[in-house]
């Protein structure tokens, strides 16, 4: 409650409570300057922005082992698929969750799907993960295999593409419905409704998509930012972030009932304790950035030059810093390498648990 407390009270210069609240006031779905046809027609926008996510790719797990076996890695319960009417093929499922190291420290975050495997009374598991990281994911996976009867192996036969709602309209309009298949996969995405679908398809995205079309990366990215919602090595570096300040929790990423995995110890103990000093939240620059751009690790501090935090990653004029709650009450700035001071405000998301903030 504090943090949410701080920021409403939060006058970071410029201007009255509207410019306080930049963040619940931007459009939840506005993503529709960037879908408009060809002819600019404003009455023909596209109903769904599809964006190919060439940064992210697939890992498949399967196997008679293969959900005890990643049940003792990660920080969550395992998506198995669901049960589906007479004749029709169980329905996928997925979940968000993080590996972790043995300090308990976040090393990769990942979307998982659960299929049940065609050829056998099992189920299977894409991982959803940081393209740049998929090696070492599957090194890690293989540290710990062991003997069980599992197998790893990269999946590029489907390509990951987010899909958004281009309008405000478009979020209750024209909803999507979930489907699996060997060739593609429709199902929400599993952090929060604000990052709206997931698609794994073979084919062309905006063409499986009714109302589709092809988005720009950098509206995904930007939309991203301004949630608060973390995804890869540059928002989560290996070995670096902790998962509860990563806002793991928020984003339904770990279960604290389930058995043992590695690193649960001081993510259970900091949960059980109930206190997290520091977050991720989403900030936005007030001035021009130079032209170095801001460098990740860059201090974030008060007016009075007090170490508030250190930003993390952004794209533009967004991005996330981790913060200590406590202290987010602007103005904060960030001295940039050429010596100028840059403004940013932090925000709570509107989409965080209401006890949080």
């Amino acid at each position: 409650m504090a943090a949410a407390a701080l920021l409403r009270g939060a006058a970071p210069g410029r201007g009255g409570p509207a410019w306080r609240w930049w963040l619940r006031a931007a459009p939840r779905c506005r993503l529709a300057h960037s879908f408009r046809s060809p002819g600019g027609d404003p009455t023909a926008a596209a109903t769904w922005a599809c964006f190919r996510l060439d940064g992210r790719t697939l890992l498949r797990v399967r196997g008679p082992d293969a959900a005890p076996f990643l049940l003792g890695l990660l920080t969550n319960e395992l998506p198995l698929p669901g049960p589906a009417a007479r004749g029709a093929p169980p329905l996928a499922r997925a979940g968000y969750a993080h590996f972790l190291n043995v300090q308990g420290r976040t090393l990769y975050d990942v979307i998982l799907y659960g299929l049940q495997e065609h050829s056998e009374e099992v189920s299977g598991f894409l991982l959803e993960c940081d393209s740049s990281v998929q090696g070492a994911l599957q090194k890690h996976l293989a540290l710990y295999r062991i003997r069980r009867k599992v197998t790893v192996e990269p999946h590029p036969e489907l390509r990951v593409w987010a899909v958004l709602p281009s309008s405000p309209e478009a979020c209750g309009n024209a909803p999507l419905q979930e489907s699996a298949g060997a060739a593609a996969i429709l199902i929400r995405d599993p952090r929060t409704a604000r990052m709206g679908w997931r698609l794994l398809t073979q084919d062309e995205g905006p063409a499986l998509v009714s109302g589709g079309r092809l988005g720009d990366l950098w509206d995904y990215h930007q939309h991203r930012y301004l949630q608060g919602v973390p995804e890869g090595v540059g928002d989560l570096p290996p070995g670096v972030a902790l998962p509860l300040e990563s806002n793991l929790a928020f984003m339904n990423g770990v279960s604290f009932t389930k058995g043992c995995y590695i690193g649960q110890e001081l993510t259970a103990r900091t949960h059980h304790m109930g206190v997290i000093r520091k977050r991720l939240f989403p900030v936005r620059f007030l001035d021009p950035l130079p032209a170095s751009g801001i460098t990740p690790g860059a201090t974030v501090l008060t007016a009075s030059g007090q170490t508030v935090g250190k930003f993390r990653a952004g794209q533009g004029n967004v991005g996330l810093a981790l913060l200590w709650s406590e202290k987010i009450k602007g103005p904060l700035h960030i001295r940039a390498s050429e010596g100028a001071q840059v403004a940013l405000a932090a925000s709570v998301p509107d989409w965080w648990p209401t006890v949080s903030k």
